[in-house]
């Protein structure tokens, strides 16, 4: 990951999308695992391909649309999915899929392994609001994986306000995705204010701690390769 640690930024703003252009940036590639990031501009799209392992598409920014192309009584037909920021979706395997951009937009596709371990809310076709697959529960740090490989983790957390983590280090790269609400990260003895929409980077065994002074949700994006 090339992001800078130790500042709060918007993903979407690092990797702005070019007029009547479709630009794609490789974030990581793990043993069985990568990540990618796409920048559409506005009327731009990527054809619709069949994959036989699943994608995760987040949305980050702009107004994107995923589809696909089924036959049914011998017909064929389209269904689109919004795509927008702060959501997920899961591509369907043996079925052409592709994505348009309605506006300018920005997302990041996780490709995962054939047998990858996903949790069992993720259904293939469906998009997902991130911050309201988990709720608030009073007094409680709530975490949900979404994503659980050797070499790749994806989880969604929730913090009630006066809540929060301790100092501490990851074993490798992350990224915050700000999902609702704000709190305080404590980096490497410095402090920095998130609010939804929000990003930041940890470097790998960077010490950093999290204050919800407020009510918080956020994404976990853990490279472990």
């Amino acid at each position: 990951m090339e992001e800078k640690a130790g500042k709060v930024f918007r993903l979407a703003q690092e990797y702005p999308p070019v007029p009547g252009c479709t630009i794609s940036k490789e974030a990581f590639h793990g043993d069985s695992d990568s990540a990618i990031y796409f920048s559409l501009a506005e009327d731009t799209d990527i054809s619709a391909e069949i994959y036989r392992a699943p994608k995760l598409w987040i949305g980050l920014d702009g107004d994107l649309e995923a589809f696909t192309k089924e036959t049914e009584d011998g017909k064929s037909v389209e269904k689109a999915s919004p795509l927008l920021p702060g959501s997920l979706y899961v591509t369907p395997a043996g079925v052409p899929v592709g994505i348009r951009a309605k506006t300018d937009g920005v997302y990041m596709e996780l490709e995962l392994g054939k047998d990858a371990a996903m949790n069992k809310v993720l259904k293939a076709g469906n998009v997902f609001a991130l911050k309201d697959l988990l709720p608030y529960q009073d007094g409680r740090i709530v975490n949900m994986d979404l994503i659980n490989q050797d070499d790749l983790k994806f989880v969604l957390m929730s913090f009630d306000a006066g809540t929060g983590l301790s100092e501490h280090a990851a074993p490798g790269e992350a990224i915050i995705f700000a999902l609702d609400g704000e709190a305080v990260i404590g980096y490497e003895g410095k402090e920095y204010r998130i609010k939804a929409g929000e990003n930041f980077k940890f470097d790998k065994l960077g010490r950093h701690s999290i204050t919800a002074d407020h009510k918080f949700k956020m994404g976990l994006l853990l490279q472990l390769a």
